[in-house]
């Protein structure tokens, strides 16, 4: 799959539990605003919502700027809710999930795949703060060993 929007912050922020595939249903101008990357996803999560005993996975908070184009005329809705698309048991399976406490559902990229755009969403966990802090240790360590390492060898 090729990148097209990434969310830096969701490992510094969240634990990763399980990562899901689904189709995203986007107008035309969408897909073309989203090729040229200028989304964003910085407040956008995903919910699952029920009606008639029917489950459907709804993506909240992308926000896609129209393109920039004569041809294009956009509605002004950035941010609309945009439905996913999933296979039933995949659906079940997050939302069983999301019935354990302090666990829920976020974008984690989009991008393409056999010309079709893409999200991965992410079941996660809140990082406590003390969590958060030993990840930076973690990685200002490794920072410092790969330091090491390039000094020794150059």
């Amino acid at each position: 799959m090729k990148i097209l929007l990434q969310n830096k912050k969701i490992n510094l922020k969240y634990e990763i539990l399980e990562t899901y595939t689904a189709g995203v249903s986007l107008l035309g101008h969408e897909v073309k605003s989203l090729k040229t990357q200028s989304a964003s996803m910085d407040g956008s999560y995903v919910f699952i919502d029920e009606k008639d005993g029917k489950f459907s996975v709804i993506l909240r908070g992308l926000n896609i700027p129209p393109y920039q184009s004569q041809n294009v005329t956009a509605d002004g809705v950035n941010s609309r809710p945009r439905s996913l698309l999933l296979q039933k048991k995949e659906i079940l399976n997050i939302q069983r999930e999301m019935h354990i406490k302090g666990v829920t559902i976020v974008p984690k990229a989009i991008g393409l795949e056999n010309g079709k755009v893409k999200v991965q969403i992410a079941v996660v966990r809140g990082k406590k703060k003390y969590d958060k802090r030993q990840d930076i240790k973690k990685r200002d360590q490794m920072r410092d060993v790969q330091r090491e390492t390039k000094t020794r060898f150059s």
